[in-house]
C-alpha cells in the first residue's frame, strides 16, 4: 500500500514527452530543475528577439503607427514575449500544486484503502498520456497550421506592417514576417496547445479519482466534505490564463482602433471569455459533484430518520408516551439516540459543487484584467472596472 501511495504523487505535469527530452539534450533544463528563467530567456529571444533584430535591420522596428512597426505592435508583445514567458514560468508552479493536490488524497486520507490501487493505475495512465509522442506531434502540426493560416491574411490584406511589405505588385512577407510564421508563431501555439493538452490529462486523472471510493464526511469544516482543496487548484493556472488573455486583449485592442464597440458589447465579451475559462476548469471538478450529491442525499435521509427517533424519545421522556402512534416496544428498539440536529444542518448546508467563483478569484482576475486594460484604451476605465468587479463577484 505504501508503494501505491507513493505512485499516486508521482504525476509531474511539466516533465516527460519529446519536447521535454529535447530540452534535456540541449541542457535547457535539468532532471531536478525546470530552469524556468533560462528557458524563458531562450524562448523569448527566439520568438521576439530575433524578429525584432530583423525588423531593425529592415527599418521596420519603429516608425509611424499607421505602418505598424514591430515595437509598437501589441500582438507581437502579447504572443511572443508575455504569453511565451507566462507559459514557461507557469509550468513549475503548476506541477508543484498538482502534485500537492494529489498527495492530499492520501494524506487526509480521502481515498479508502481499496482505492489506492485504482488511483495508482489512474496516475500511470495519466503519465502515459503526458509522455505521448503522438499528442505532441499533433500539437506541433496544429501549431504550424495555425501559423501558416496567417499567410491567408497576408494575401488578402491591404495593410503595411513590420511583417508585410505592400506594393502595387502585391503583398509579401518580410524576413521578420517569415521568421514569425516559421518559428515564433509555431512556438507560441505549440506551448499553448501543449499546456492545454496537459491540463486535459490532469482533468481525466481527476475524473478517474472522483469515481473511486472516497472517505467523505458532511461535517467537514471546509463545507465540501473535505474536497475544497481540489476546487482551488485552477488558481495555479492564473499565469497561464493571463498569457492567453493578453493575446486576446491585444487582438481586441487592434480591432478597437479600427471600429468602435459599445460598453455593453465589451461586457459581453468579458463575460463570455470568463465563462470559457471557468468551463475549462469546471470540467474535471464537476466529476466530484456525483459523490458529493450522493453523500448529501444519503446523510440527510439517515439523519432525518435518527431525528425522528431522537425527538420521539424526547417526547416520551417528557410526556410519558408518544402522542401519535404510541408503541411500547419503540423504546426497546431505540434505547438511546443522540441528537443528529448538527449533523443534519451541516449536511443540508454542504456544497455539492467544487466550482466556486469566490474560490477562483485569482484565475478569474487573470482572465479579465488584460481585457479591462485593452478596453480602457477607448472606453471609460471606471465603467470597465465596475464590470470587472461585477463579473468577479457574480
Amino acid at each position: 500500500m505504501q508503494s501505491e501511495k507513493k505512485n499516486i504523487g508521482d504525476f509531474l505535469s511539466a516533465r516527460g514527452g519529446p519536447f521535454y527530452e529535447m530540452q534535456m539534450r540541449l541542457h535547457l533544463l535539468e532532471q531536478h530543475s525546470l530552469q524556468a528563467g533560462r528557458r524563458t530567456a531562450v524562448f523569448v529571444a527566439l520568438a521576439w528577439g530575433v524578429p525584432m533584430l530583423l525588423s531593425l535591420i529592415e527599418g521596420r522596428a519603429v516608425g509611424p503607427a499607421a505602418e505598424r512597426p514591430f515595437l509598437f505592435d501589441l500582438g507581437v508583445w502579447a504572443r511572443f514575449a508575455i504569453a511565451i514567458a507566462a507559459f514557461t514560468f507557469a509550468e513549475g508552479r503548476v506541477e508543484e500544486q498538482l502534485k500537492q493536490t494529489l498527495r492530499q488524497f492520501t494524506k487526509a486520507p480521502l481515498l479508502s484503502p481499496a482505492s489506492f490501487e485504482g488511483a495508482a493505475a489512474a496516475v500511470a495512465a495519466a503519465l502515459r498520456r503526458r509522455d505521448s509522442r503522438i499528442a505532441e506531434i499533433v500539437c506541433l502540426i496544429l501549431a504550424y497550421l495555425l501559423s501558416l493560416a496567417s499567410l491567408i491574411n497576408v494575401a488578402t490584406g491591404t495593410d503595411q506592417s513590420w511583417a508585410v511589405s505592400a506594393s502595387p505588385a502585391g503583398h509579401s512577407l518580410t524576413i521578420a514576417g517569415w521568421w514569425c510564421v516559421l518559428v515564433s508563431s509555431p512556438l507560441f501555439f505549440f506551448l499553448l496547445l501543449r499546456g492545454l493538452w496537459r491540463h486535459f490529462v490532469w482533468s481525466m486523472l481527476l475524473r478517474r479519482i472522483a469515481a473511486l471510493r472516497l472517505r467523505l464526511v458532511t461535517t467537514h469544516p471546509d463545507g465540501k466534505a473535505g474536497l475544497a482543496f481540489v476546487g482551488r487548484y485552477p488558481n495555479v493556472f492564473a499565469l497561464f490564463v493571463f498569457g492567453v488573455s493578453c493575446v486576446i486583449a491585444a487582438g481586441l485592442a487592434h480591432q478597437l482602433l479600427r471600429s468602435s464597440i459599445s460598453l455593453t458589447a465589451w461586457a459581453y465579451v468579458m463575460g463570455a471569455w470568463l465563462a470559457i475559462v471557468l468551463a475549462l476548469f469546471a470540467y474535471p471538478l464537476l466529476a466530484f459533484s456525483k459523490p458529493l450529491m450522493a453523500l448529501k442525499q444519503n446523510t440527510l435521509l439517515v439523519t432525518s430518520a435518527k431525528g425522528t427517533q431522537f425527538q420521539r424519545q424526547a417526547e416520551r421522556k417528557l410526556l410519558g408516551e408518544n402522542v401519535v402512534s404510541p408503541d411500547p416496544g419503540e423504546a426497546d428498539e431505540h434505547p438511546d439516540v443522540a441528537d443528529p440536529a448538527k449533523q443534519f444542518e451541516a449536511s443540508r448546508k454542504m456544497a455539492t459543487f467544487l466550482v466556486d467563483r469566490s474560490a477562483l478569484l485569482p484565475v478569474s482576475a487573470a482572465a479579465l484584467l488584460p481585457l479591462v486594460a485593452a478596453g480602457a484604451t477607448q472606453m471609460p476605465y471606471k465603467e470597465l472596472l465596475s464590470i470587472f468587479k461585477k463579473l468577479l463577484l457574480l
